[in-house]
């Protein structure tokens, strides 16, 4: 087993449509140094929050996964809460946007974007 396996079972999981979607919006960007960082907050009705955004830090910590070619990062903290998390990217004529289908919620609120 590699090092990049070993990480991504630790980490989160980027389906293949949500990895071409970050491409797009890098390309949209026109930057190259950035990449797609998930972390837990505190927050929302259910105690915590996900919180998806670009990034070029790296934080010593950080648990880094690539999916074609997307860098996909967690902080240390956030690591238990997202592991085996996959992350993927609908668009249908209900819905448009990032989900997150995490093992280790024990339960949501009706708004979606917090969990427990």
């Amino acid at each position: 087993m590699t090092v990049q396996n070993d990480v991504t079972a630790e980490g989160v999981i980027l389906t293949e449509v949500a990895a071409a979607k970050v491409s797009s919006l890098l390309a949209q960007e026109g930057r190259d140094d950035l990449r797609l960082r998930i972390a837990v907050q505190p927050g929302g009705c259910s105690g915590l929050r996900y919180q998806l955004y670009f990034d070029e830090r790296q934080i010593d910590g950080d648990i880094v996964s690539t999916f074609d070619g997307v860098e996909v990062v967690t902080d240390k903290m956030s690591g238990p809460y997202l592991a085996g998390a996959t992350i993927d990217f609908v668009d249908t004529i209900e819905k448009q946007g990032f989900t997150i289908d995490n093992p280790n919620a024990t339960g949501s609120c009706a708004c979606g974007d917090s969990f427990h």
